[in-house]
């Protein structure tokens, strides 16, 4: 077939055990489901690192955050850095970004890599003013867990509302009928704090909420007990919990609803065969797991960096549940090799076609990595953040060593996690998949932890920087004497 149509959906801040089709009992995502069963649902994906702007520069560019320094919210893509988007630009694509999430690309980036950005219909900023309207006063227990509650009984023409709308404004009336596309809708939802409008708020039965990971602080790395008692997350009942849990569930359902509208206008257009629908986020939340609540840039747990990522339409396999670890970085050379764009530059992602095409025949990666956190000197570099994420703030930087520098590995089987400033974990995935048991040191272990070890050790080596396709001159001219 001929070259296809790209659709990039990604919500923020999206747990995969929130979706149906990847296992939740709860959640009501018909239209995450559909996709799923039309395509290819990675069950063991990873993204790259727990925070929005470094794991989504990682997306874009194929590089792990450390290759750059892109492990801050403030070092972001550069014009001249390599990325999916021009990438494709390059090789013939009409690019659209819809909406306005500025926590990708530095200034420049955005207009470098596309053909149309921004929004159709930009936001009503009664509807912004509604959304982020705390129903209790600061000091109360809900709003430091970031739950703002209703968001009222009339839908709200908020930021995401306006980038779907020019999505599909797109869609119908920009779409070019003479080269392919790629859409690339970035969301705000289901990012805190947590809140929604009818009937999303009052969908999902409260008692019905499955209960969270319980504090398992024994062999976890400090910065859960600080940053529990930073917020006095401990004065949150079981009930309390629920009720946020709810309202994240509604937040998801509305941004699968918005997701279900997209795959309608792509329908109407006639260009469903011929586009490659992407559904992926940039991390997960904590969501009461381990008594926190948002997310911790050193933070490596599953529900933080597992990956709700499927893949379908455009004549890639239907109904699949691909089961070998992937990372996120694996999307540029995928999408780069379904839409022939040659890619000139060094980076770390693995095409997912060969073992999409032969699973039984095709190891895809032995195991996944990621990372987080920085050096305790760079304490004053880390972006920091007001409101809400005040108190978070201070705590990064009155104690930098909470956030220091962490790397993961995992494979089929067990879980390593390098901390700089901690001792190491090592969990059993198989027996405790949501790795709240620490067994480094534990008898039987010294073996598994060195190999896993030394794994984690290559990787970095193998990905610590990487060297320029177009080589400079070494002996450039230059003009002699002073200068003026």
């Amino acid at each position: 077939m001929s070259r296809p149509n790209f659709l990039l959906f990604m919500p923020d801040q999206l747990r995969a055990d929130a979706l149906g089709c990847f296992g939740s009992p709860v959640a009501s995502t018909p239209s995450f489901d559909a996709l799923a069963a039309r395509g290819v649902r990675c069950t063991d994906a990873w993204s790259q690192h727990s925070v929005c702007g470094p794991s989504r520069v990682s997306i874009m560019t194929g590089w792990y955050p450390h290759v750059h320094g892109h492990r801050t919210l403030d070092n972001l893509l550069k014009p001249w850095e390599p990325n999916l988007l021009s990438i494709l630009r390059r090789a013939g694509y009409h690019v659209a970004i819809a909406g306005n999430r500025g926590d990708v690309f530095a200034p420049g980036g955005t207009e470098a890599s596309s053909d149309f950005c921004g929004w159709l219909e930009p936001p009503s900023p009664e509807a912004s003013h509604r959304r982020y309207r705390a129903t209790h006063p600061e000091g109360h227990r809900l709003y430091r867990a970031m739950y703002f509650g209703s968001g009222g009984s009339e839908a709200l023409f908020d930021s995401d509302e306006a980038t779907i709308r020019t999505a599909e404004r797109w869609l119908l009336e920009g779409a070019p009928s003479d080269r392919p596309w790629v859409l690339w809708v970035p969301l705000l939802f289901p990012h805190p704090p947590f809140t929604v409008e009818e009937p999303w708020f009052s969908l999902h039965d409260r008692a019905s909420m499955p209960d969270p990971i319980p504090v398992a602080d024994a062999g976890k790395p400090r910065f859960m007990a600080a940053y529990r008692e930073a917020y006095g997350w401990d004065d949150l009942s079981l009930d309390d919990l629920h009720e946020v849990m709810a309202t994240y569930h509604g937040m998801v359902s509305r941004v699968d609803d918005q997701l279900g509208r997209l795959s309608s206008t792509i329908e109407a257009i006639g260009a469903t065969q011929q586009t490659v629908t992407i559904a992926f986020t940039d991390h997960g939340e904590y969501l009461g797991d381990f008594g926190l609540v948002e997310k911790w840039p050193s933070g490596l747990d599953p529900c933080l960096l597992k990956n709700p990522l499927i893949l379908a339409g455009g004549g890639l396999p239907e109904g699949v549940t691909f089961d070998q670890p992937v990372e996120l970085v694996d999307l540029l050379p995928t999408l780069c090799e379904l839409a022939d764009a040659p890619v000139s530059h060094t980076h770390f992602g693995i095409s997912l076609l060969p073992a999409l095409r032969a699973p039984h025949a095709v190891t895809h990666r032995s195991f996944a990595c990621a990372e987080g956190g920085f050096r305790a000197s760079d304490r004053e570099l880390a972006a920091g953040g007001g409101w809400i994420y005040k108190t978070k703030t201070e705590l990064q930087r009155a104690q930098p060593e909470l956030a220091g520098t962490a790397l993961v590995l995992r494979t089929t089987t067990h879980t390593y996690v390098h901390r700089r400033y901690e001792d190491d974990e090592l969990y059993d995935r198989v027996s405790d998949p949501a790795e709240t048991i620490n067994l480094i040191g534990g008898p039987g272990r010294a073996e598994v932890a060195s190999t896993l070890r030394q794994q984690l050790l290559g990787w970095l080596a193998d990905t610590s920087d990487v060297t320029p396709w177009t080589p400079d001159p070494r002996f450039p001219e230059i003009p002699h004497g002073w200068r003026v």
